[in-house]
């Protein structure tokens, strides 16, 4: 384990939702480490608590108890706005719903982030331009969804969270709604932000070909980190393509999956 402070710490992490004879516990005090550049799978058994962790590292939920340090920072110490300011400046997010505007060009898509931070109208297109060239859709930036197919939609998506060149990268179950191929595109994709643009990626996801892209896995069962454990062959580090799935490494990673 290295000595440099990591990216996040959390250290006692509890969330209990509810009071009373109604409390349920969602997380039971979770202690995790993220260092800048990793490429993290998150998963786990329907609630176990991934999501929660999820939104938690996202800043869009505080924890019961517990200290979250980002960049030596108490963010459970932070006020509403706060969080909000971290999160617009250092937090890209990606959904499986892709949650684009439906009769807006994939260029304007992109830019919303840039819009809510007040960025003047020819930075805004320039950056979405180039996002969106990272993610391999220049010369569709006026295309509406609709005009796009489920993997294009999702790569938009994308280019709208590294709009705003994010340090981290939270992805919740970014390939759901994908077939296997255009599922393994975005998983090249974001493997290629992580290692060329250092970019931090926290993915959850239920599959183990997915998560066989990551660096690392952390499987949550009953609101605590089971296991946390290196995985020593990314599929993309291997250097055999896309087409490569888990069951290749199942030595790995099958056991955490």
């Amino acid at each position: 384990m290295s000595d440099e402070l990591p990216l996040i710490r959390l250290r006692g992490i509890t969330k209990t939702y509810g009071e009373g004879n109604t409390a349920f516990q969602a997380l039971k005090g979770v202690d995790l480490d993220i260092q800048q550049g990793d490429f993290v799978a998150i998963m786990g058994p329907s609630g176990s608590g991934k999501s929660t962790a999820m939104n938690t590292l996202g800043c869009l939920d505080v924890p019961t108890t517990g200290d979250y340090l980002f960049r030596g920072v108490h963010v459970e110490a932070l006020s509403r706005d706060e969080r909000a300011r971290l999160r617009r400046r250092f937090f890209g997010f990606v959904f499986q719903g892709f949650h684009l505007l439906a009769r807006t060009s994939a260029q304007e898509n992109v830019e919303l982030p840039l819009v809510y931070r007040g960025e003047p109208a020819a930075s805004r297109h320039s950056l979405a331009q180039r996002a969106l060239e990272k993610v391999g859709l220049k010369g569709w930036e006026h295309h509406t969804p609709g005009e796009l197919s489920g993997g294009q939609q999702q790569r938009v998506a994308i280019a709208r969270a590294i709009v705003t060149e994010p340090q981290v990268l939270l992805a919740d179950e970014p390939t759901g709604n994908l077939d296997t191929h255009r599922s393994q595109e975005i998983m090249e994709l974001l493997w290629r932000l992580n290692a060329e643009q250092g970019i931090t990626v926290l993915m959850v996801t239920h599959e183990p070909d997915m998560a066989a892209y990551a660096k690392r896995i952390v499987r949550f069962v009953d609101g605590v980190v089971a296991s946390d454990q290196r995985n020593p062959h990314p599929v993309a580090l291997q250097g055999v393509g896309p087409h490569t799935t888990a069951s290749d490494f199942s030595g790995e990673v099958g056991h955490v999956a």
